[in-house]
């Protein structure tokens, strides 16, 4: 967790550094994810180089190109989480210091969220 005041490509090699152990079939499982979707603000042939070395395909819109590349539709469900979060006044504006608060706050957002949309089907 990070400063609000943070560029989001400077923490792109710490977020997927932090990706768990992807838990499914036998063996051992994966560390890291097949293919990493961004918008135009990481792209830079240093990022992209940085997660080649790692194994992993990029899908990284190019700056100064039409908006058709697609990543909208998949892009959607995270842009969505974040509007629903923001449901709750404590997790739009981070008023806790301590981070393990915070991230408490996060959880308990996120399973009433689940719990609402549940309770619609």
């Amino acid at each position: 967790m990070t400063g609000g005041n943070r560029n989001d490509v400077t923490q792109l090699e710490a977020l997927v550094e932090a990706i768990p152990p992807i838990r499914g079939k036998r063996g051992k499982p994966r560390r890291r994810p097949k293919v990493v979707q961004a918008d135009r603000g990481y792209d830079h042939d240093k990022y992209r180089k940085i997660l080649h070395a790692r194994g992993i395909r990029t899908q990284i819109a190019r700056r100064g190109t039409a908006h058709g590349s697609g990543l909208g539709a998949t892009r959607y469900v995270v842009e969505q989480t974040i509007a629903l979060l923001h449901w709750f006044r404590r997790l739009r504006i981070r008023w806790e210091r301590r981070a393990d608060i915070h991230e408490a706050f996060l959880s308990l957002g996120c399973a009433l969220i689940c719990w609402r949309r549940l309770q619609k089907s």
